[in-house]
């Protein structure tokens, strides 16, 4: 066991198991104490590798990520402390891999529920190489003004109304992490402050003492006087007498064991740590407080007499002259995080995006202000999806239907049209899914697909201005535009494109009116005068039937209609429609486990 004092302001440590909440109060409390480097050095993550960005300060700094706690202590040799977050499952071991690494000194063990076998050996390999075990069932310990260990002394408030952000002159050793905190406010209310304090925890076997501890003080000059709170359970205070009868600890030591309650109960009772239960008369928090009190140690009549007894302690050592109260100084201001101070109302802070079409904040995600139980509940389909999250209204069934069925027709055209083509040839380059996907929709525009956008431009403009179909096509033709929505290569006046067919017969069967539909027929009786291959095709049917589909629901102003169609909503249903094909071409290709593509020779026109 150490002798004398654990930490500095220049001590390090290595965190184990990611707590953003713990390792950030940590480096407040640098930042507060006026520390130069962060008391972090490094953050050890099983199977994690890299940086997690914290704040020192007002500056935003990257502590190293590893994934290895011998990796961490090899790229860290001066960070001596490991403060261990790691469940009780797990805690033992990564603690005795930590204790075996050469420059590691103390370690801290937060987890409860530590096998005591396993706490046995992590003791004895520690006592064996002269190394410091603060817990288990811990919340650490900390040296004013210099370090601390992860949630220690709670909050940055509570921080400075116990003077810890620099030295006084009291030691203190408890096994109570929450009482730590206690009495640091009722030490720094008393005196001027604590030098340093360590909980060592509640369980039946801590890795180190009271005693180890309070020894430690007795041997640091700036401590001058020691107070203690022990609590009924186990014999640790006796050790703690029988080195103030032989004369080891030489400063005056305030001390107080709790739970002198447990008598009024008529069974033994177990009090919140593991060893606060009472074995016999010995183990009493009466039997303690007795032989505290016979060794020579100032013990108050009850907790509620602790500090009056505190107080007359130091003021005694003032009069002596052995203690000169630490002057106070103002600690800096801990910048707030903008969260918390935007949630108290403290700053104005300006968003960076704005979304109006869901919303995943509360309980569940809504779609357009609708809660997901509700779409599942009313039996929603993914056109009802579509019109939540795209146009922000829930439209009438026969819309979504049209909407489902446009992305039925339009999933796949076989693997010959150039998305499928392209998205087939980079899934046997062996490229993944979402790269075989991303290459079919680049081919989406105004000759593959995106002329769905386009043909409802220039039949709702046509058709607006009352143009007669000679007149649109003609005009067409002059400014060199070809018509979109008309014309196929495959289709013709004789060889219909059912899935236009299927699109007008619903549309007829179920819209309320279908103005830019006829429309559009009268402009493919136009064009078929000219070419039996100028039919219309799906791009100019779901380009006009959408119009008709905006038009005739009611739900949408004639500015939200040229804005629906300007902005390329259309062509978003082809590109989601098609994604599902070419999801499956990809997912076939790798099925079949088909080779690198490669062109033929003879498909290919050479020329010099």
């Amino acid at each position: 066991m150490a002798t004398g004092q654990l930490f500095s302001r220049n001590t390090q440590a290595l965190f184990y198991n990611y707590k953003q909440l713990p390792i950030q109060r940590m480096l407040d409390f640098d930042f507060l104490c006026g520390r130069e480097t962060p008391s972090v050095a490094g953050i050890i993550n099983p199977g994690s590798e890299g940086f997690q960005k914290l704040f020192f300060g007002q500056e935003e700094i990257a502590i190293p990520v590893h994934a290895a706690i011998e990796a961490a202590c090899a790229a860290h040799p001066t960070a001596d402390v490991f403060i261990n977050f790691a469940s009780f499952r797990s805690a033992a071991a990564s603690s005795m891999a930590a204790l075996k690494q050469p420059t590691i000194k103390v370690v801290a063990i937060i987890a409860e529920g530590v096998p005591e076998s396993d706490t046995k050996q992590l003791i004895a390999y520690a006592r064996a190489n002269n190394k410091v075990i603060i817990g288990p069932a811990t919340v650490g310990g900390v040296q004013a003004g210099a370090f601390k260990i992860g949630d220690t002394a709670g909050t940055i408030d509570n921080i400075i109304q116990c003077k810890l952000y620099r030295p006084g002159s009291v030691g203190f050793v408890s096994k109570s992490g929450g009482m730590s905190n206690e009495m640091y406010n009722t030490i720094a209310r008393v005196t001027d402050g604590i030098y340093e304090g360590i909980a060592i925890g509640g369980d039946v076997f801590p890795g180190s003492t009271l005693s180890d501890h309070i020894l430690r003080f007795n041997n640091i000059p700036q401590i001058k006087m020691v107070v203690v709170l022990g609590e009924l359970g186990g014999r640790d205070e006796y050790s703690l007498v029988e080195a103030m009868k032989q004369g080891k600890v030489t400063k005056p030591v305030v001390a107080w064991v709790s739970g002198t309650c447990a008598r009024l109960f008529k069974s033994e009772v177990q009090f919140g740590h593991a060893g606060a239960k009472s074995g016999g008369e010995m183990e009493s928090a009466q039997a303690k407080n007795q032989a505290l009190k016979d060794a020579g140690a100032t013990v108050p009549t009850s907790f509620e007499a602790l500090e009056s007894a505190i107080k007359e302690t130091f003021d005694k050592l003032v009069e002596e002259g052995k203690v000169s109260p630490v002057k106070e100084v103002t600690p800096p201001q801990i910048p707030e995080d903008l969260s918390s101070a935007i949630k108290s109302g403290k700053v104005r802070a300006p968003t960076h995006i704005i979304s109006t079409i869901s919303d995943d904040r509360g309980e569940e995600p809504c779609y357009a202000g609708v809660p997901m139980s509700s779409i599942i509940e009313q039996g929603y389909g993914v056109g009802d999806v579509i019109s939540l999250l795209w146009f922000k209204r829930s439209l009438p069934r026969y819309c979504t239907k049209f909407i489902e069925i446009c992305i039925m027709l339009c999933a796949d055209h076989g693997p010959c049209v150039s998305g499928a083509h392209n998205t087939i040839v980079t899934a046997r380059a062996g490229k993944d899914l979402v790269s075989s996907l991303v290459s079919g929709l680049l081919t989406i525009g105004p000759r593959f697909g995106g002329a769905i956008d386009d043909a409802a431009r220039y039949f709702k403009d046509a058709c607006d201005r009352n143009l007669t179909p000679y007149e649109f096509v003609e005009g067409m033709k002059k400014k060199g535009i070809r018509v979109p929505g008309i014309g196929h290569r495959i289709k013709s006046r004789d060889n219909r494109d059912k899935r236009v067919e299927l699109l007008q017969k619903f549309a007829r069967s179920n819209f309320p009116a279908v103005k830019y539909m006829e429309y559009a027929v009268q402009v493919e009786t136009y064009t078929l005068s000219k070419a039996n291959n100028l039919v219309m095709n799906v791009d100019g049917a779901i380009g006009s039937l959408f119009l008709d589909l905006l038009a005739g629901s009611g739900m949408f102003t004639k500015q939200e209609i040229d804005e629906i169609v300007q902005i390329g909503y259309l062509n978003g249903l082809f590109v989601l429609a098609r994604s599902i094909g070419l999801i499956g071409h990809t997912f076939d290709q790798k099925r079949l486990k088909q080779p690198l593509y490669r062109h033929p020779w003879e498909d290919v026109l050479y020329t010099k």
